[in-house]
């Protein structure tokens, strides 16, 4: 149920943010930042806080936020990026996302810290 809804969430959102944009997979990116996010700040209030139960937990994060986020098709673009010669963008994509993820991750964690030491 999750992978249900946590699919039509990653193609509603990244269309919506995609639009207008041609070439550069900013819908990707987006929905891999977002995911991030939420991935890690699930992770770090169930360590920290307990709030969500092992069960709870494993719907967000292996259900919606699996299917929501979307390795595959990062990967996918990137390659077309490649293929199309697009050389800077591919190399853009591929810090952006890398940078961008990595620094939610990180963000969710500092919200998860700050929600725990309430």
């Amino acid at each position: 149920m999750g992978g249900f809804v946590g699919a039509i969430l990653r193609y509603v959102v990244s269309g919506i943010v995609q639009d207008g944009f041609v070439t550069f997979p900013v819908g990707t990116l987006a929905v891999n930042t977002i995911g991030s996010y939420f991935l890690s700040l699930t992770m770090f209030l169930s360590e920290y806080t307990g709030l969500f139960s092992r069960d709870e937990r494993i719907f967000l994060t292996i259900g919606l936020l699996g299917s929501f986020t979307t390795m595959s098709t990062f990967s996918y673009e990137s390659f077309r990026l490649l293929e199309q010669r697009e050389t800077l963008l591919f190399v853009l994509n591929i810090i952006a996302t890398v940078s961008l993820t990595l620094l939610a991750v990180y963000l969710g964690r500092a919200t998860a810290l700050l929600i725990w030491r309430r």
